[in-house]
């Protein structure tokens, strides 16, 4: 297979070669007759750029779309044209131009200012979901989030990704998820282009994403572009809002565990603005001053809390340059000690992120991002018993230069091409600790660095009328490098110590990364779409449990670790139906990984060897089908989905060597979601879910020892879990103020009363399941008759019905 996949990267490279010199040369060959219209498209009442906004030429039936900062390009001959600007959810903004030079026309969507003439208001363009190459892509604006039930009110953009076919929670409550039968660690998920290592706060129960700080969020499942890098599975692509442009503005909520504020404007009206979101919880605020009254006081001193902040800056420099600094803060907070003092812990972790942008127009068709970004998730344990103390943390550190450029030679091509660089500092679970006057620490857990570069090219262009393509190709390059240094084990002695320099290469590792998507249209309202793609990530996470947690490790691939691949290929059916008001699709797909990495059977957590003598290496796949019905416009919308799928693994040291089912492997994943207006004041929401059970090992049967009873585990996730399935209620109430007397200065103040139901029906989902042992030898019972030793499976249940209340506002 890997054969297979080589020999296929090095046609698919030529093929990519000869079809982008084509392209390069047609348009070079006619650019003295041709000319360029270029500008931004934003929301007029705020100045935040759109994204895949369309700019549609009628004449030629063809048009552009946005990039992710609002900006388009389209280079036509000679002559008269009618453009068409649309966005959903604004009227379309239509402009006749004489092209007979390069010329910008901004749009500021919503309004009637616009800087031309001949505006006219007609509808939103159609069919965009059947119409682009996009498979397995979605995006979701925040105000769908809002609008749906959440838990303790708390609302969150990742557990709304866990409502579409495909993507699967990764336990009660989280907002952790697979995606077609990739772990955790397969799913690249990005906050202004810096890399989130941990989603959750509250050990996952929400997401470190705040919604009054995002703008929409873009989730491929498959069909990954070129480029995306560094994931096999997924991208999650979350967008900070910019800041509002036109005025000052706050919004914000009170919650039952939480509260909120968000507060944007401009610096310079139209040049330059802010954004500053902040969030909290209180309950350890609340409980305080309560604690040490309970009982004796033993639960004096203990809380928890999570906190985020998210800032950000821009700076229109003028038409051709614009500034960006954004920044993400968050940290969780658990203390315990326990009544007599003896004991306690302090455990923080968190994630912090910044990122530069500078965007360049380079001609009039040449669009560059530049961007500088770091990122830095870390845990640490602090314990203390007594004259002892000890203290475990892990740290992984991030650096990243990358060069983004979009380039639309002509009208029905647009390419795009950059490369990327990254500086890699991993820091594996290092603890120091003293007893007494006797000070410890491991030795065998050194920073592991790593430089990883990357290039790419695509281009997305129209064939013929029938066929589009998306022809992509990404190169990586992975070296692990000293300073570092290992001691090697034989039967749990230290027999050698490997010592490597600053700089000295210890491993490298190389690819290329196909990407192929393509439409096939079938008439206006229907299309088939198929893709390919072939990845490589040589950063891995390696955990025990069956969701991401703080304490889990990221390793980079070394001499041992080598990196993991993938390759997914997928076929689609899109239609829609009564002018675009009903979405659907039929989607299936396949996806091999090789180079996947757990725990061995017989692994048991050291902290003084390398983690890395602790993993074993195996290989996965998985295929499924999914369906996908959406209502998209009027009072009542919504949609259903439904996943049927297989997912499993194959590891020569695990079970013994057999093949066996994931442990997040779910035969049938159903999400049925709806909401309704009722009338400006009401709105109501409610989604249920269904999912065939997770996987799980258990034991079949014991021995005695000594009087000690030891478990003989089955094969590995041979019990499945009872099935999981939810109702979920919500209800908002939009609080629309009346004024008796006209105001000198007015100020839009609205606000609104969420009030939301998790778990209607009270169903005791399983958590998980655990052995209740019972009587034993030589054990009675009450009556004194023989009571032998039994044994029961029992399900622990986290979440019963759990009503919340918020009040939102905003002026």
């Amino acid at each position: 297979m890997h054969h297979f996949s080589c020999q296929f990267c090095k046609v698919f490279t030529c093929l990519l070669l000869i079809m982008s010199t084509v392209t390069f040369v047609g348009a070079q060959g006619s650019n003295k007759d041709r000319f360029t219209i270029s500008g931004y498209i934003k929301d007029g009442s705020n100045g935040e750029s759109l994204l895949a906004a369309s700019v549609y030429v009628t004449e030629l039936n063809k048009g552009t779309n946005t990039n992710e900062y609002g900006f388009y390009s389209i280079t036509l001959p000679k002559g008269s044209y009618t453009l068409k600007v649309s966005y959903v959810g604004f009227s379309t903004t239509e402009k006749k131009v004489e092209l007979n030079a390069d010329m910008n026309f901004n749009v500021e969507m919503g309004t009637n200012e616009v800087q031309t003439q001949e505006v006219v208001i007609t509808g939103e363009k159609k069919g965009s979901n059947v119409e682009s190459t996009d498979m397995g892509k979605q995006v979701i604006s925040v105000e769908i989030s809002k609008s749906l039930p959440a838990l303790f009110g708390e609302v969150d953009v990742l557990k709304t990704l866990q409502l579409l076919p495909g993507i699967q929670a990764s336990g009660e409550g989280n907002s952790g998820f697979y995606v077609r039968g990739g772990g955790p660690d397969q799913n690249l998920v990005l906050l202004d282009d810096a890399v989130v290592y941990n989603t959750g706060h509250l050990f996952g129960f929400f997401s470190v994403f705040n919604s009054d700080a995002v703008k929409n969020t873009t989730v491929v499942k498959g069909g990954m572009p070129a480029s995306y890098g560094g994931r096999i599975s997924s991208v999650v692509d979350v967008q900070m809002k910019e800041g509002n442009m036109k005025k000052w503005s706050a919004q914000g909520g009170i919650g039952i565990i939480s509260s909120r504020l968000t507060v944007e404007g401009p610096i310079v009206k139209d040049k330059a603005s802010l954004i500053i979101s902040a969030r909290r919880t209180y309950i350890d605020l609340l409980l305080r001053p309560i604690l040490p009254k309970i009982g004796d006081g033993e639960f004096a001193g203990n809380e928890y809390y999570f906190y985020d902040i998210n800032a950000k800056v821009n700076w229109v420099v003028n038409r051709k340059n614009r500034l960006y600094l954004s920044g993400y803060f968050g940290r969780d907070v658990f203390n315990f000690k326990d009544p007599g003092g003896n004991f306690k812990l302090n455990f923080p972790w968190g994630n912090a992120t910044a990122t530069f942008r500078w965007n360049r127009i380079i001609g009039e068709n040449l669009f560059l991002n530049t961007m500088l970004i770091y990122n830095d998730f870390g845990f640490k344990a602090n314990t203390g018993f007594q004259d002892l103390t000890f203290s475990l943390n892990s740290k992984v550190r991030e650096a990243t230069v990358k060069m983004d450029f979009d380039y639309s030679p002509i009208l029905g091509h647009m390419m795009q091409f950059g490369w990327q660089y990254n500086f890699h500092v991993f820091t594996p679970y290092q603890a120091t600790g003293n007893a007494g006057d006797v000070n410890f620490s491991t030795t065998n857990q050194a920073n592991k660095f790593a430089h990883e570069t990357s290039a790419y090219f695509l281009d997305d262009f129209e064939a013929t009328p029938w066929l589009k393509m998306n022809i992509g190709l990404r190169g990586s390059l992975f070296t692990f490098m000293g300073p570092f240094s290992k001691i090697k084990f034989e039967g749990g002695r230290a027999t050698d110590t490997l010592t490597y320099k600053t700089g000295e290469n210890i491993a490298t590792y190389w690819g290329l990364e196909p990407r192929l998507s393509m439409r096939f249209k079938v008439d206006k309202n229907s299309s088939i779409k198929a893709g390919v793609t072939y990845n490589q990530q040589y950063i891995h996470l390696v955990s025990s449990s069956t969701t991401t947690l703080p304490i889990d490790l990221w390793v980079p691939s070394t001499a041992e670790v080598k990196p993991q691949l993938g390759l997914q290929a997928s076929v689609g059916y899109f239609r829609n139906f009564k002018d675009d008001m009903i979405e659907t699709s039929v989607e299936l797909y396949y996806k091999r990984l090789w180079n996947q990495i757990e725990y061995g059977e017989s692994a048991v957590g050291d902290i003084t060897v390398d983690v890395e003598d602790l993993f074993t290496y195996g290989q996965g796949w998985s295929y499924g089908a999914e369906f996908f019905v959406k209502k998209a416009k009027g009072r009542w919308t919504g949609w259903v989905g439904y996943t049927l799928a297989w997912t499993f693994r194959k590891f020569p040291e695990i079970n013994d060597g057999k093949t066996f089912l994931a442990r997040y492997d779910r035969r049938h994943d159903i999400s049925v979601v709806n909401m309704f207006e009722i009338n400006k004041h009401w709105k109501v929401s409610a989604t249920w879910v269904f999912s065939t059970g997770q996987r799980t090992t258990l034991p079949v049967s014991f021995f005695l020892n000594e009087g000690s009873i030891h478990f003989i585990y089955g094969e590995r996730n041979w019990f499945r879990m009872p099935p999981y399935h939810r109702l979920d209620l919500g209800f908002v109430y939009t609080i629309i103020p009346k004024y008796k007397k006209p105001r000198k200065k007015k100020i839009d103040f609205t606000s609104d009363i969420s009030f939301s139901i998790y778990n209607a029906y009270n169903r005791m989902n399983p958590f998980f399941v655990f052995i209740d042992t019972k009587g034993g030898i030589g054990g009675v019972d009450e009556q004194g008759n023989p009571d032998p030793l039994k044994f029961q499976a029992k399900q622990a249940s986290l979440f019963p019905i759990l009503p919340s209340l918020t009040w939102n506002f905003k002026f």
